[in-house]
C-alpha cells in the first residue's frame, strides 16, 4: 500500500443553480450548496461508509470524488494528479481523465436501470474487459466472465450469461453490476445505496460479496447510505471508517468502534438512537435526542453549526460560525464544539426553543 491516497478531496465546495421563477423578470437563480468545505481522503484497498437523512450530500460528494461531478471550489485528486486539471488539459498532466474515469466506477442503487435491458449478461460484461484488455479474444472473454459470474454464485454460469436483465432477480443484477465494475480494475467504486433496494435478507450477502472481491481486485469503496446499520456493518467488517454528514458537511468521521462506540457529535448519537439494533439498551434508549424533529429547510440552511436548530446541547455560541473539525480520537475527526475543551460554547448560554425561533438563518441551501 502506497502513503498517497487513491483519492483525495480538500475543501470541496460544490453549489447548484435552482431557478427562482419561470418569468424572465423573476428572482435570481438560488444558489444551492450541496457540498459545503468537505475534506477526505481515501486510501488504497479502503472502505468509507457515508450516512446521513436525505438531502445531506452524501451523494453528490460520492459523484464527486470518482469525478462524474465537477466541484464548485476545492480540489480532487486521483493518485495526485487533480482530476478536473486533466480533464482541462491544464498544466502538466500525468494522468489523462479517461484513465482516471476507467479508474474510479459507480454502483447504482437500481442495476435494472443501469444495465442496459437489450443486451445480455455476456455482451454487457465484456465492454469493460474490451476497454482494459483489448488484446483479449472472444474465447479468453468468455471465460473470464464465466469465472466471475461463478464466483459471486451465478451458476451456471454459461446460463446466467445468456440471459438479459429482467431474466434476473435484483440480486442478481446487482451483482452483474459488480462485475462490471470489478472488470475495469478499478482503485475506487463509488457504491451508491447499493444495497438499499435489496431485500433484508440479501444486503448482508451483497455487502460480504464486495468485501470478498475487495481482497482480490484491491479496490477501495466509497459506500453510500442512509441506513446507519448498512453502513456500520460494511465498515465494521473491513475496519474501514464511517463518516457522518448532515446538511452539506462531514460532521464526524473515524473507525467504527470509535464513531459508534463513543460518538462525539449529537447528531451521531441521534443517528443511533434512531437505529435500535446499535443500541445497546434499545428497549430503554429514552425519548428522542433531538430538540425539533423536522430537517431545516435545505434552500435556507441554519448560521452557525447547522444541526444546532435540532440539538438538545446547542448554546448559543453554536449559531455563530461552523465549528472546524478537530481530532479526538484514533483516525477520529469531529466538528463540533462540544469537542473543545476550551471554546467559548461552555460559557455560553443554553439555547431555548424561544431563542431558537427568533434565528435568522443563512442564505446557503444544500442538497444530496
Amino acid at each position: 500500500m502506497t502513503d498517497e491516497p487513491v483519492v483525495s478531496m480538500e475543501n470541496v465546495e460544490v453549489h447548484f443553480e435552482t431557478e427562482g421563477s419561470i418569468l424572465p423578470f423573476g428572482d435570481d437563480p438560488e444558489v444551492v450548496q450541496a457540498v459545503d468545505g468537505v475534506s477526505l481522503d481515501i486510501p488504497e484497498n479502503d472502505v468509507v461508509a457515508l450516512v446521513g437523512e436525505s438531502g445531506c450530500g452524501k451523494t453528490t460528494l460520492g459523484k464527486t470524488a470518482i469525478g462524474t461531478q465537477r466541484p464548485t471550489s476545492g480540489s480532487v485528486k486521483y493518485k495526485g494528479q487533480d482530476i478536473w486539471k486533466a480533464n482541462d488539459g491544464e498544466g502538466d498532466v500525468e494522468i489523462s481523465f479517461k484513465e482516471i474515469r476507467q479508474s474510479l466506477q459507480i454502483i447504482h442503487q437500481d442495476p435494472g436501470a443501469a444495465l442496459n435491458p437489450n443486451k445480455t449478461v455476456q455482451h454487457s460484461l465484456e465492454a469493460p474487459l474490451k476497454l482494459r484488455h483489448p488484446d483479449m479474444d472472444t474465447f479468453e472473454r468468455r471465460e473470464r466472465i464465466h469465472e466471475m459470474l461463478a464466483r459471486v454464485g451465478m451458476e451456471p454460469p454459461e446460463d446466467y450469461a445468456k440471459r438479459f436483465p429482467h431474466q434476473l432477480s435484483g440480486g442478481e443484477q446487482q451483482r452483474v453490476a459488480l462485475i462490471r465494475a470489478l472488470l475495469m480494475n478499478p482503485d475506487l467504486i463509488l457504491a451508491d445505496e447499493a444495497v438499499s433496494a435489496l431485500d433484508v435478507s440479501l444486503r448482508i450477502d451483497m455487502m460480504d460479496l464486495m468485501l470478498d472481491l475487495q481482497d482480490t481486485f484491491n479496490t477501495s469503496f466509497l459506500f453510500i447510505s442512509h441506513n446507519l446499520s448498512n453502513a456500520s456493518y460494511i465498515a465494521g467488517k473491513s475496519d474501514g471508517r464511517i463518516g457522518i454528514m448532515y446538511l452539506g458537511e462531514l460532521v464526524e468521521i473515524g473507525p467504527i468502534d470509535e464513531v459508534l462506540g463513543d460518538p462525539q457529535h449529537p447528531y451521531t448519537k441521534a443517528l443511533m438512537w434512531a437505529t435500535p439494533n446499535l443500541h445497546p439498551d434499545a428497549a430503554d434508549r429514552g425519548d428522542s435526542p433531538l430538540r425539533k424533529i423536522d430537517v431545516p429547510d435545505p434552500r435556507n440552511p441554519p448560521t452557525g453549526c447547522r444541526f444546532h436548530t435540532r440539538c438538545p446541547e446547542a448554546r448559543e455560541a453554536c449559531t455563530g460560525e461552523m465549528p472546524d473539525a478537530v481530532t479526538v480520537g484514533d483516525d477520529h475527526d469531529v466538528a463540533c464544539y462540544r469537542a473543545y475543551d476550551d471554546h467559548e460554547y461552555w460559557s455560553s448560554p443554553e439555547l431555548t426553543d424561544d431563542g431558537l425561533d427568533n434565528l435568522g438563518t443563512s442564505d446557503e441551501s444544500t442538497a444530496d
